[in-house]
């Protein structure tokens, strides 16, 4: 049975979406702040990385974990509701189902405490 990373075009499907999503948030003037001084390249392997172990990929991540990742930041609902949204329409842009969708979207969402500080 395929994974969600498999569904999802694997390595180099999760880095196009990822490159997207970027491209989607740094125009978002709600959220490109967050953004000013990171290194994007970095952040994008790391998101991809994220990403390909959250969708039942390669386990591949390093990062801190979510909650030390975002502590300070003052996330907000609204914030998290952007970032879901525009991860959404870069899977659509890489014509992912629907379905493959929804069940990404569910991954990120469970970890939406942890994002959020909550």
């Amino acid at each position: 049975m395929s994974t969600l990373f498999d569904q999802l075009g694997g390595q180099q499907g999760i880095e196009q979406i990822v490159d997207d999503f970027y491209k989607r948030i740094m125009a978002d003037n709600t959220l490109n702040h967050f953004f000013a001084n990171t290194d994007l390249d970095k952040q994008r392997r790391h998101q991809a990385a994220l990403f390909s172990q959250i969708f039942d990929g390669p386990n591949q991540y390093t990062g801190r974990q979510m909650e030390k990742v975002h502590t300070g930041m003052n996330l907000q609902q609204q914030h998290f509701d952007a970032i879901a949204k525009h991860l959404g329409e870069s899977l659509a842009q890489r014509g992912v189902s629907s379905e493959d969708t929804n069940a990404a979207l569910a991954r990120v969402s469970s970890l939406k405490d942890a994002i959020l500080n909550k």
